[in-house]
């Protein structure tokens, strides 16, 4: 005899916000779940925790000692080990004795985690507490961008009056998404443009061309792209660009780059493909791993700490090790060329 099978009168009811008694519905975090998050977050929200792991991942072997960590803060030995007690209780750090001295580095499996809250979250963390965000901009622009894209289709004929247009709008779009003055989107727009046409039609052969690459576009990239143009004048072409570029450059790092004779009205813009096709070399400098890889580029990665999250003496410190390594760029790239702007 075949086996008689019950079968459903109705289709099953689509997925609810909620039960009928109250219950979270089944796609929320689990409580289990939630609870050791919780944890690890926990262990997580000190200032000093975080300055500790912010230097371990910086230092460019990617670990710290205890000696190390105690130059953070003025506080005792045994507090330094206290913290990072906490830490590695969680599994966010893990160590290693080596005679002496114990070193800390970041757990590998949360090394991707880490580095998004320090080179990520921290960062707009601060932009949102700093001012509360307005685009601005223009009622009507199409007007204006027509007008510049007329000009720029002037000077750019190589590209063509239809990959200028274009250009002109994409930049205005894409500095409309982060910029905070109204006022200066459409000039900063012009100047994107501009800078994005000149990639786009340079000649293949010519200044050598770096393109330095950070999270924001606000601190680090700012900085190196300044100190390579203060180092090199007009025998290197330098660009600057950001993966997720914020609203505006970081207040601490602007007196640097007045210093450094940048210009007035430098600001962040996104990173393009434009621009790193244009490159000879791209410099990243924590953006992961946003920037394409195109072949016949040299790539270099430096770790160096991000100056929104530092102090004024932290900045400058950040500076000195960037203008370091510039220089030894510079040296590769054009060994005799003397540094005339040092």
């Amino acid at each position: 005899m075949t086996p008689t099978v019950a079968l459903p009168t109705s289709s099953p009811a689509p997925a609810e916000v909620g039960r009928s008694d109250g219950s979270p519905p089944d796609h929320t975090m689990g409580a289990d779940a939630a609870h050791q998050i919780a944890g690890t977050l926990k262990a997580l929200a000190d200032p000093l925790r975080l300055r500790m792991l912010s230097l371990i991942t910086t230092t460019p072997t990617g670990e710290a000692c205890v000696c190390d960590l105690a130059t953070v803060a003025e506080v005792s030995m045994p507090t330094v080990s206290h913290h990072l007690k906490v830490l590695k209780d969680v599994g966010v750090l893990t160590s290693e004795r080596r005679g002496t001295w114990v070193y800390y580095r970041v757990n590998p499996a949360l090394r991707g985690a880490v580095t998004t809250l320090l080179d990520q979250l921290a960062p707009a963390v601060l932009e949102v507490g700093a001012r509360q965000r307005s685009v601005g901009g223009l009622t009507n622009s199409d007007p204006v961008l027509d007008r510049i894209a007329a000009e720029l289709a002037d000077a750019f004929p190589a590209a063509g009056p239809d990959v200028v247009r274009a250009i002109v709008r994409e930049s205005y779009t894409a500095l409309a998404r982060t910029s905070r003055v109204g006022a200066h989107l459409v000039v900063n727009a012009e100047r994107f443009a501009r800078q994005r046409l000149t990639d786009l039609t340079r000649p293949a052969t010519g200044a050598p061309q770096v393109l330095f690459v950070c999270v924001a576009n606000a601190g680090r990239s700012q900085m190196a792209a300044a100190l390579l143009r203060h180092h090199a004048g007009e025998a290197v072409v330098v660009r600057s660009a950001g993966s997720t570029p914020a609203a505006d450059v970081h207040a601490g790092v602007l007196p640097i780059l007045a210093d450094l004779g940048a210009e007035p009205e430098v600001f962040p813009k996104p990173l393009t493909d434009d621009a790193v096709r244009a490159a000879d070399v791209v410099i990243t400098m924590g953006c992961g791993d946003s920037c394409p890889v195109l072949p016949g580029k040299r790539y270099e990665d430096w770790i160096v700490g991000d100056p929104a999250l530092a102090s004024p003496d932290g900045v400058r410190a950040i500076r000195d090790e960037i203008d370091r390594r510039v220089r030894d760029l510079l040296h590769d790239l054009l060994p005799d060329l003397p540094l005339t702007h040092a």
